[in-house]
């Protein structure tokens, strides 16, 4: 199904195709099935983008993430990170130092983005799904942290992110072993929502998106705040005022709290302005 947008996406033509299954929902399927859809630096521009252009564009609520083929993702091309290390460019400019690294590992952004995890999702691409906001995976799908066997780190923000969602203890079972953990294993462990069979896992975030996508555009982003909020800082109660001194207060001078509260009390269904928080 298409989706108007207000403004065209951001061009994609080396790792990513874009398409909207469902009103207000973005589907971003990382496509380089050779590679097990691995990140080089072009592609983690493209990325970048995309998610930057996700949340101004006002006629999207919800996004799902998820690859080509066998795999979610194989995380950073490790092939041009070996290269990049033997050149005598600026090491900032190396891969893994880039602005655009892990662009949605470390990504807070506005709106919720679900991650559809079809395969394999390994270094940079298991950081992604830590940090995503929902998780649907594949029975046959599996995870891990191989950073270590290979002289690296997991630094695209997975690690803090761990320790808050699964525990120290957990987590240093994850990261400092590299080793691979199952769906349902993840699954057990709370960072992954729910586990279906390979060919319906699409299809199953779909379902999540469009529950998310048919609430007030608004109400997602200052929920979704609130959340965030909760999980990124150490005061709950700072967390709180944080989300009402910002998020709520924008959303109590928008359209969609009004419609809303009218369809409410006319006991009908409610027709949501695209949001302008």
């Amino acid at each position: 199904m298409a989706t108007p947008t207000e403004t065209p996406p951001p061009p994609t033509p080396i790792f990513l195709r874009l398409s909207y299954p469902a009103p207000r929902v973005l589907l971003v399927r990382m496509d380089r099935p050779k590679d097990l859809n691995a990140m080089s630096t072009t592609g983690q521009w493209e990325m970048d983008s995309v998610w930057k252009w996700f949340d101004q564009e006002p006629r999207l609520s919800v996004a799902i993430i998820t690859g080509t083929g066998r795999a979610f993702s194989a995380g950073a091309d490790l092939k041009e990170w070996n290269n990049s290390m033997s050149d005598d460019s600026d090491p900032k400019n190396r891969m893994g130092n880039s602005p655009a690294f892990k662009p949605l590992s470390r990504r807070l952004g506005k709106k919720p983005v679900i991650a559809a995890v079809n395969g394999l999702a390994m270094g940079g691409g298991c950081e992604f799904i830590v940090n995503c906001d929902l998780v649907v995976a594949a029975e046959d799908a599996y995870f891990g942290l191989p950073e270590v066997k290979r002289g690296l780190a997991a630094i695209g923000g997975a690690l803090p992110r761990l320790i808050r969602s699964i525990g120290l203890q957990r987590a240093s079972e994850f990261a400092l072993t590299g080793r691979k953990i199952t769906a349902q294993e993840m699954h057990e462990w709370g960072l992954v929502n729910k586990v279906v069979p390979k060919d319906q896992v699409v299809d199953e975030a779909v379902k999540y998106a469009e529950m998310i996508a048919q609430n007030s555009p608004d109400a997602i982003i200052c929920t979704r705040a609130g959340l965030r909020q909760g999980w990124e800082t150490a005061s709950v109660e700072r967390a709180v005022e944080w989300t009402l001194e910002k998020e709520f207060a924008e959303l109590q001078r928008g359209e969609n709290i009004l419609e809303g509260l009218q369809a409410f009390s006319e006991k009908r269904e409610p027709q949501w302005k695209a949001s302008k928080l």
